[in-house]
């Protein structure tokens, strides 16, 4: 069994920030308000979540699952 991680490092696309966030275990995050330049981050078309779309880690359940998601 593989170890499932909890916490991704975001990159704002539009000004560039990274930030770590702890990410949901049981569910994916679809809004993200950047701390920096506070723009709404969503997923991009075709990724089930924030952190599939600007993260270093794809989230818990896409880890779980595989090439499928929320």
């Amino acid at each position: 069994m593989s170890t499932i991680l909890t916490s991704s490092i975001l990159t704002c696309p539009v000004c560039k920030a990274s930030h770590t966030e702890n990410m949901p275990t049981d569910a994916c995050m679809y809004f993200y308000e950047c701390q920096s330049c506070h723009s709404v981050l969503r997923p991009i078309n075709g990724d089930c979540c924030v952190f599939c779309s600007y993260g270093t880690v794809p989230c818990p359940p896409k880890q779980v699952s595989g090439a499928t998601c929320c």
